[in-house]
């Protein structure tokens, strides 16, 4: 989606073995249902403007914080662009990202989403470096989990970076239904990005040993959900526009065990225990946390689904303590998350017999 400048062409290739899928155990570190009334702050922020902020394509839309143009319907995100004008703009629209609240290196990176099929619209679920604001753009790297121009049928995905100039790497792949939910993933590990529509894979970048100078793509990148009107790719939106919509189901990211996320690494954001651990059945987990704030705690199972979550004030400097009762919960790992407005920890909790 950013803005192309000086121009070098790189090409990548995968070899047949490469293209294998391994086996592999994703844990759920990090998710957002779109479950509640408004778009959760602690996840996104509404960025605001055009592409004289540095990160246009000659696109012709404002994005805006208003609810006109991002709000939750019915637990789904809903990303809407307008015909209308708008400071100075004859079209609005929105763009979320979770640069500085959520970042992740490494680890399969998904969303169910319904895309809008229309001349000149241009919806995109992608990441950028998280040290974006001071490097610039492609030195931070970007990869493109799915992006749909105009009326066909077809989703790319595509990396880019720097080489000693700009370069990328994309493919792409053509679906029935383009127009309905359909879940568009990457699995990324340090020798390896693959893309994925409802599970199956249609392309792979080969990033071993930052071959083609891809060091950008071990590093934190954070998440990014917007649709654009017109642009450089898919040229200027049909007369009769009016508005169309995107809509995001959920937006989950899961850690390889051979991969560990950068989530799991932030441990000193703010002060937590979780004991035992392991837990037996018909126990409780007892959760500790000794900071001052608001805190929001949820457990989710393997599949995502959450088990319990709860709000947490805590305005003393005393251990506070949360008990989550295990006896309605089946044996297995599950992922304990506490996200105040510091970030997100996740901890691991085995219960068994």
């Amino acid at each position: 989606m950013q803005q192309l400048k000086k121009i070098t062409t790189i090409l990548i290739i995968i070899s047949s073995l490469s293209l294998q899928t391994q086996a592999q155990f994703w844990n759920l570190v990090w998710a957002d249902e779109f479950s509640g009334n408004s778009i959760n702050t602690n996840n996104w922020t509404m960025e605001l403007g055009t592409g004289s902020n540095g990160w246009g394509n000659n696109e012709l839309q404002f994005y805006t914080a208003r609810t006109q143009n991002a709000q939750i319907i019915n637990g789904q995100l809903a990303i809407i662009a307008k015909a209308e004008n708008y400071a100075g703009r004859n079209y609005t629209s929105a763009r979320m990202i979770t640069q500085n609240k959520q970042s992740f290196t490494y680890g399969k990176i998904e969303a169910r989403i319904k895309i809008p099929k229309g001349q000149g619209v241009w919806p995109a679920f992608w990441m950028l470096g998280s040290n974006f604001s001071t490097v610039g753009w492609p030195n931070c790297g970007e990869i493109d989990i799915m992006e749909h121009v105009n009326t066909n049928e077809k989703i790319h995905g595509t990396i880019h970076w720097d080489a000693g100039g700009y370069a990328t790497y994309g493919g792409d792949t053509t679906i029935n239904n383009v127009s309905q939910f359909h879940t568009y993933a990457v699995e990324w590990d340090a020798n390896k990005i693959r893309w994925f529509v409802d599970g199956v894979k249609y392309h792979a970048a080969d990033i071993t040993n930052n071959i083609n100078s891809t060091d950008e793509f071990h590093n934190p990148f954070f998440l990014i959900l917007n649709m654009a009107i017109g642009g450089n790719w898919p040229g200027s939106p049909s007369a009769n526009f009016t508005a169309d919509t995107l809509f995001v189901d959920y937006v989950r990211v899961y850690e390889d065990s051979q991969f560990p996320s950068a989530s799991s690494d932030i441990e000193n954001l703010f002060a937590v225990d979780v004991y035992p651990n392991p837990v037996m059945q018909n126990q409780q987990v007892n959760l500790e946390i000794k900071e001052t704030g608001n805190y929001q705690i949820t457990l989710f199972d393997q599949l995502g689904r959450v088990n319990f979550t709860t709000e947490k004030e805590i305005t003393n400097s005393n251990a506070s303590q949360e008990q989550i009762s295990t006896s309605s919960l089946a044996n297995g790992l599950y992922f304990l998350q506490i996200q105040n407005e510091k970030g997100t920890q996740t901890k691991k909790i085995m219960i068994g017999n």
